[in-house]
């Protein structure tokens, strides 16, 4: 019996030596994040404002996870390709998608895909877009009053483009249109690129959207009317605000990274915290600089509690607009 004690005694140390210096290289072992290029979808065109500002994120966010992000530009449908895409993606962490603040304006207007308060991982809001309302330099409209007398002459007749159906640049000129009394018509395009085609082409009257527009207004190609925020801008502060004007719109659209539901938090963390670092680097700082963003940081939890925030208020406007869908 005694020879037998120390032998089992040996024996249970031993499995459980064994057990841990199994687990041990199993918790060591578990792969890093990133191990592959991590996908990011840009829901717009290439070439344009929102295009440039997602690539330069990319590249400062692939840095700070020592690994790549790529883009790929996915337009159309008023930027809401690139969410719909999470709604059937893994929860790996390795497809992420710009969210703009259409994720919880558009199911208020038309059945979509996805439910923006239980399908998404909201990981980081970063900036913000300044927009405006174009004509070309050309116009016989000079002011947001000649367009409003222009547009109570001949109802309907004015033309705007903006980037989609449902987008802000397109519901602050409704909004707009909604609090001078006046009806316009809109035409949607897939971004800013083909709405500034359209507008030099003489096809749209006018085109409101983010500042993709400046380079032909710095250029003297177009006419900014006024812009939506809550005070002038820096770039253009001869040029006034919807609201000063005494047309209060939508203003604010801020934007940022998200992926599908169900992620790791640990995962979605190393996400958050690169992003998060883009916002201290030069590069991506100069870039939103060039297109008039500012920086407009939500962590994980304060970007979902916004989202669903707006969420019940964009059920408000959308009403108001009678832009509600039709069921």
């Amino acid at each position: 019996m005694t020879e037998r004690q120390p032998n089992r005694r040996r024996f249970v140390q031993a499995a459980l030596v064994s057990s841990a210096a199994v687990a041990l290289p199993a918790l060591a072992q578990s792969p890093a994040f990133p191990t592959r290029p991590i996908r990011l979808i840009c829901p717009w065109p290439a070439g344009g404002s929102t295009d440039a500002v997602m690539r330069s994120i990319a590249e400062s966010a692939g840095k700070a996870l020592g690994g790549q992000m790529i883009v790929e530009n996915k337009p159309g449908a008023s930027g809401m390709l690139g969410p719909n895409e999470l709604v059937n993606a893994k929860p790996d962490g390795y497809t992420l998608s710009q969210l703009t603040i259409g994720v919880a304006r558009l199911p208020h207007m038309q059945k979509m895909q996805f439910d923006p308060l239980k399908d998404f991982t909201y990981i980081a809001c970063l900036t913000g877009y300044t927009f405006g309302l174009v004509v070309r330099s050309d116009s016989p409209i000079k002011s947001i009053r000649e367009l409003v007398d222009y547009a109570k002459a001949n109802p309907g007749k004015f033309t705007f483009g903006s980037p989609g159906n449902g987008t802000t640049p397109h519901l602050a000129v409704e909004e707009f249109a909604f609090k001078a009394g006046i009806k316009l018509q809109h035409v949607p395009f897939k971004g800013v690129a083909e709405g500034m085609q359209s507008l030099l082409g003489g096809h749209v009257m006018s085109h409101s959207d983010s500042t993709g527009w400046a380079p032909h207004v710095d250029a003297g190609t177009m006419r900014l009317l006024a812009t939506y925020g809550g005070k002038r801008t820096k770039r253009w502060p001869n040029v006034p605000t919807l609201h000063e004007l005494g047309y209060e719109t939508l203003a604010d659209s801020p934007f940022g990274i998200g992926g599908p539901k169900g992620m790791d938090p640990a995962v979605t963390r190393r996400l958050h915290d690169a992003f998060k670092k883009t916002l201290e680097d030069p590069a991506v700082l100069s870039t939103f600089e060039k297109y008039d963003q500012s920086v407009i940081y939500m962590n994980s939890d304060d970007y979902a509690k916004y989202i669903r925030e707006q969420y019940a208020k964009e059920k408000d406007i959308i009403e108001k607009l009678g832009l509600s869908q039709k069921t």
